[in-house]
Formats: C-alpha cells, structure tokens, sequence
C-alpha cells in the first residue's frame, strides 16, 4: 500500500515538475543558443500560466532584438550617407590641383571619414556576426587546415607586404572537427595576424602555429612587436576598449575586432587568450578547441 502511495505521488509529483522543466529547457534554448521553442499551452494551472508567459516573453525579446537591429542598420546606413557627404567634397577639392595647405586640410578630412566608414562597418560588422553565429548548425563539421592557409595568406598578404614582415606558418595537424562554421574561423585567424601586423615593427616575424596539445586543438598567433602589460589583458577583449592605439605604422584601429574574434570563439565552445611579456616585448593570442 506504501509502495502504491509513494509512485502515485511520484507520478503526480512528475506531472507538476513536466510543464516547469519544459520551460526552463526553452529558456536555456533561447540565451544559450537564440533559439525559439513553442512551449505547449494546454496546462491550466499555475504552472501552465508560469509557461505562457515565459513564451510570450521569449518572444517580446526576439520581437525586441529584431526590431533594435533593424533600427541600428538604418541609422548605421544613413550615417555612412552623412560621411560620404564630406569626403566627397574633399576629393572634388584636391582635384582641382589646390595649394599644399587647402590639401593637407582636404586629406585630414578625408582621413577622418575614412575612420567614420570604418567604425560603422566594424559595427555593422558586430551585429552580422552576433546574428551569423546563432544562425549557423552548430554541429561538429571537419575543418582541413591545409585547404584555408591559402586564404589566410591571401587576406593579409599585402599587409605584410607594406611592413615587410615574414609570416611564418607551421601545420602540425591536418584536420580536425569542431563547432565553427569554416569561414568564421578564417576570419578570425586573419583579425588576429591583422593585429599582430598593426602592432608589429617593420622587417620583423609573426608566426602562426596550429597544433594539437593534451586533447587541445592549439592556434598561436606570436608576434615580436609592441605588446602590452599584463594588468592591460582584459582590456583587450572589450568592445570598443579604451586600449585601442595607433599601430607601429600609425594605423588606426576600432576597438572592436578583438572583442569579435573572442566573442565568435567562445560562441563556438572554444577559448581565445592573450599573454605579452610587457611594452616592446611582443604578444601571442591563442585559440582552443576540447576535441
């Protein structure tokens, strides 16, 4: 009788948990992955309204998200307008053959809108991949290393060129499988030696390692360029840090391509980390991937 008593009450006990774990579930779906789950709306009880509104609150935030994106694109567009407008006029300026002064003026202005077109384009930038990394399977695929060098190497070969600097890559492991979408890896890899060329001095070495280490897939990106102290590294990976510098040939930089490149590994279940021996003493970011 007991033991009758005890699995009705288990069952009963079961039927008030179900509603409440699947709620949670959807909850978990939605900040872990953005991903929308219809929540079953039969129940009538407390735990059942406790579910209705959960899902009518998951969807007001998507409904929220969509809309804030839609709004900063737009704007993001019409302020590329807006610094088009003066560019434009400074260019028409130093067509007519104008005095070293008038055109050392109409390059500034031309220079500042530059950097205008690349903040936004680095913002839009931002809200593309938050939105892409949701987006992508986030299935284990097979990820060749030999087939994407060719497009790394493309990507900052003129870069290295300007700084006559030797990119040097060592393939210790062919392949692996992991939880990133191949092109996102790509970009990554080519943000993190874009900024080692930025902050590397000219005639120098960076040198990209990707091996395999304790169950790790390990990729290093070492340069010998102006590096940072060590109370400075989690500045680094903030979005539009107060750490951002001119880089060793004065190129600007957004403050944000780090913040992205950490915010795509670590979308993907791996880590990105920084390390530099001090000022002039040169830096390694490092990815890693469980395998």
């Amino acid at each position: 009788m007991t033991l009758l008593a005890t699995a009705i009450t288990l069952l009963v006990l079961n039927q008030l948990i179900k509603p409440i774990s699947k709620a949670s579930k959807s909850l978990d779906e939605y900040r872990n992955n953005r991903r929308l789950s219809v929540l079953p709306t039969e129940y009538t009880d407390e735990a059942g309204l406790l579910m209705c509104n959960i899902q009518e609150s998951i969807y007001e935030a998507e409904s929220f998200i969509n809309e804030k994106q839609d709004l900063i694109y737009m704007l993001s567009h019409d302020l590329k307008n807006f610094a088009g407008n003066p560019q434009g006029l400074a260019k028409l300026i130093l067509s007519e053959n104008p005095s070293e002064s008038i055109k050392h003026l109409a390059d500034l202005i031309c220079e500042s809108t530059n950097l205008q077109f690349r903040y936004i384009e680095n913002f839009i930038k931002l809200l593309n991949e938050q939105d892409q990394v949701v987006k992508f399977n986030q299935e284990p695929r097979e990820i060749m290393f030999s087939n994407i060098l060719p497009f790394i190497n493309e990507q900052v070969e003129q870069r290295l060129i300007d700084k006559n600097i030797k990119l040097s890559l060592s393939l210790e492991t062919e392949a692996a499988t992991l939880k990133i979408d191949e092109g996102l890896l790509i970009q990554v890899i080519v943000n993190l030696i874009s900024n080692a060329i930025k902050f590397s001095y000219f005639d120098s070495e960076i040198k990209v390692r990707i091996y395999n280490e304790d169950s790790k897939l390990m990729i290093s990106v070492v340069d010998h360029g102006i590096g940072f102290n060590k109370n400075q590294i989690e500045e680094l990976f903030k979005k539009f840090t107060k750490m951002s510098r001119l880089g060793t040939a004065n190129e600007s930089s957004t403050g944000i391509g780090l913040y992205l490149c950490k915010k795509i590994i670590e979308r993907n279940k791996g880590t990105l980390s920084a390390i530099s021996e001090g000022k002039n003493k040169g830096a390694e970011f490092k990815i890693e991937f469980d395998m």
